[in-house]
């Protein structure tokens, strides 16, 4: 397969985009994936190389590239305190969702500008903090959005600007939910409400809690990682893209 980094240009500057696509099928269609907080690493890089083996071209951009080049961290980055915690959290504090959209708007321009991808209907999924960006891309711009996923999104139910609960409505796309039993950043009776408003909405789609596993569970460097869950989580997104990408 072809992969290279590219700077996006962006309102805000240029965002560094690791894109990888099939060496074959052009013109491919299009998959945002956005990153967790612990933020740009080879992790998600192998995560896009396995989409783009199934036929899709697959763009990472770095989501702090606003804080500057120096926002990439260690493996404790997840350690309370430590470090790289602790400038992670400087920056991650900070994100909200309306510049997000910015960069979203800006990434389908840059796809549009590449003959090698499709400019018609593109994916959006999130892990973590890009779960509700996500679930926002899809009511943002819903003529584009054919599919999107948010996977243990944090706050999907809160007081932010464009937060997806507020948004359902909008979304003209396929959309799936994905939490875990046990994640503090997305409790159950925050997810009880969401699939209130989720199940009352004119939404097409799914939200579907995963019993037994944690915050995190897809990811194969965690210590929650759960190998049936992320299984699961694949053939979740991949059907999903393939309904809605490639027909």
């Amino acid at each position: 397969m072809f992969e290279q980094k590219v700077d996006v240009t962006t309102q805000a500057g240029r965002m560094e985009t690791f894109l990888c696509r099939p060496e074959r099928g052009d013109p491919a269609s299009a998959v945002f994936l956005l990153m967790d907080a612990p933020g740009i690493r080879e992790e998600l890089y192998d995560m896009a190389r396995r989409l783009a083996t199934v036929g899709f071209a697959v763009l990472v951009p770095d989501l702090y590239y606003r804080a500057g080049p120096a926002n990439r961290y260690g493996p404790d980055v997840l350690t309370e305190g430590s470090p790289d915690h602790t400038a992670m959290r400087a920056i991650r504090t900070k994100m909200t969702i309306p510049p997000v959209m910015e960069d979203v708007a800006d990434l389908l321009a840059h796809i549009d500008a590449d003959p090698a991808i499709a400019s018609g209907p593109v994916g959006v999924h999130g892990y973590c903090m890009s779960g509700p960006y996500a679930l926002a891309a899809a009511a943002r711009y819903p003529d584009r959005v054919a599919a999107a996923a948010s996977f243990y999104g944090t706050w999907l139910v809160s007081d932010a600007e464009e937060s997806p609960h507020l948004s359902f409505d909008k979304m003209a796309g396929e959309i799936y939910i994905s939490c875990a039993e046990h994640d503090d950043l997305a409790p159950p009776e925050m997810v009880s409400e969401l699939k209130g408003l989720f199940d009352a909405s004119t939404v097409n789609g799914e939200l579907e809690v995963h019993p037994g596993v944690h915050h995190g569970f897809a990811f194969p460097g965690r210590w929650c990682f759960d190998q049936p869950a992320a299984e699961r989580h694949w053939e979740r997104l991949i059907s999903l893209y393939r309904r809605n990408l490639l027909s």
